[in-house]
């Protein structure tokens, strides 16, 4: 099979690129690009006009809930993976909260296999740290990797026993995978679900205070220092928290971090006396102060990518009352149109920085094989219309979950193409079965 991408404009940090060109893609790999102003042609094949398009490295977003197995009427693998596509992205790490928990290799080996059959997106799989996510005991890490998973979180909660997460970072660091961490103090944070505030006190409902995600992360970054075990801060929230990561990152120690979009752009004050549970999340939108600083530090590199949580739930849930209704937002498609929105179409960020937080630096946390813009590459390739204005609507989701906190939002730039080993997942913005 041979496409032929033309007239696109090709950014690629990692290759110094940054130009208008034509791109050959065959049997799954780039075979040419073509230099500044030349045009290029193949003999037979498709060729897409990608003028006025952004063309990079596959998106990756390494912080997904595809709740398959066991949740299957929320999200399934095949609807993901859709959802996935529609956002942009080429590929996507699960995590392992799922019923029953991925925490044995023979789990992982079934999700990789149902996988392969269900979409074209790429689905990396993560594994428990512990048992059932009980943190009682370790899980079957070893068998996991061998199975083919790549990071291994509890998320969904944090480790609470010291010791436990000690020896799993000790256990972990022999495979040179990451290990992902959900930072919650269980007894700090006890019923909150909004951050502990005047915002919270307003509207009467239970407070999450900040020192219960930055405790852990501070704990956790100390047993970094003591066993060596690459460390990665899920979902970061709060000034602190990053400031943690600062001093840790000053230190050389194998240390990263990721934000969420609904983090980057809303904050407490988001949450009205409406109770749009579409708000609640874990952990939940912190302070306005919070939010800037993590923007401020998305863009200078302290955080190092961008991660949706994308964590779908369905309707009758969503429509509890705000105490009982699960926490978490949907994601992955419209991450990219916030992104580009929100800090580059405002000069806040550069398409070149853009693409080292959502492509290169997730391969390079999780260790996968890196995705360039050059010749014999795989061709996992993103194609952003970086114009188009689209409205977030609840009938708008390849996702079987619509509970989304950007509903509403008139949202700028979209994916128009994703190509996974070359082969078209989404074309001119519709899923390719």
């Amino acid at each position: 099979m041979a496409l032929l991408l033309k007239g696109g404009r090709l950014i690629d940090p990692a290759c110094k690129l940054d130009r208008v060109t034509d791109i050959v893609i065959r049997d799954g790999k780039i075979v040419e690009l073509g230099a500044k102003g030349k045009k290029l042609s193949i003999p037979k094949g498709t060729e897409i006009d990608c003028t006025g398009c952004i063309i990079t490295p596959g998106l990756v977003d390494m912080h997904v809930h595809l709740r398959d197995p066991g949740y299957e009427y929320k999200e399934d693998l095949a609807s993901g993976g859709a959802a996935a596509a529609k956002g942009g992205f080429t590929a996507v790490l699960g995590m392992p909260n799922t019923k029953p928990i991925i925490d044995t290799g023979s789990r992982v080996r079934a999700v990789n296999e149902k996988a392969r059959e269900a979409t074209r997106t790429k689905i990396l799989v993560s594994g428990s740290l512990t048992s059932g996510l009980k943190g009682e005991a370790l899980s079957e890490m070893g068998d996991m990797h061998a199975a083919g998973a790549v990071a291994f979180t509890d998320d969904g909660r944090g480790v609470q026993d010291n010791s436990l997460m000690l020896r799993a970072m000790e256990y972990v660091k022999q495979f040179g995978a990451p290990v992902l961490t959900h930072c919650q103090d269980e007894e700090l944070v006890a019923d909150g679900v909004v951050n502990e505030g005047a915002v919270s006190t307003r509207l009467g409902l239970a407070g999450w205070p900040a020192l219960g995600e930055e405790l852990e992360i501070a704990r956790d970054i100390a047993l970094c220092e003591l066993t060596g075990c690459p460390l990665h801060i899920q979902h970061i929230s709060t000034k602190r928290g990053v400031e943690l990561v600062a001093s840790a990152k000053e230190k050389g120690l194998p240390v990263t971090c990721e934000v969420t979009p609904h983090h980057l752009f809303l904050s407490e004050e988001n949450l009205d006396e409406t109770y749009n549970t579409n708000f609640k999340m874990n952990p939940p939108l912190r302070t306005e102060a919070d939010r800037n600083f993590l923007v401020d530090a998305l863009v200078k590199g302290t955080i190092d990518c961008v991660a949706t949580d994308h964590a779908p739930h369905a309707r009758h849930e969503k429509s509890l009352e705000f105490e009982l209704a699960p926490f978490g937002t949907t994601g992955l498609e419209t991450a990219l149109s916030l992104m580009v929105t929100h800090l580059v179409d405002k000069d806040l960020l550069d398409w070149d920085v853009l693409v080292e937080r959502m492509a290169h630096a997730p391969r390079r946390i999780l260790a996968l094989e890196a995705a360039k813009l050059k010749v014999g590459a795989t061709a996992d390739l993103t194609v952003i219309d970086p114009e188009i204005i689209w409205t977030v609507t609840p009938d708008c989701f390849e996702s079987k979950s619509n509970n989304s906190a950007f509903i509403g939002a008139e949202l700028k730039g979209r994916a128009r193409h994703v190509f996974v080993d070359g082969y078209a997942t989404l074309e001119n913005g519709k899923v390719v079965a």
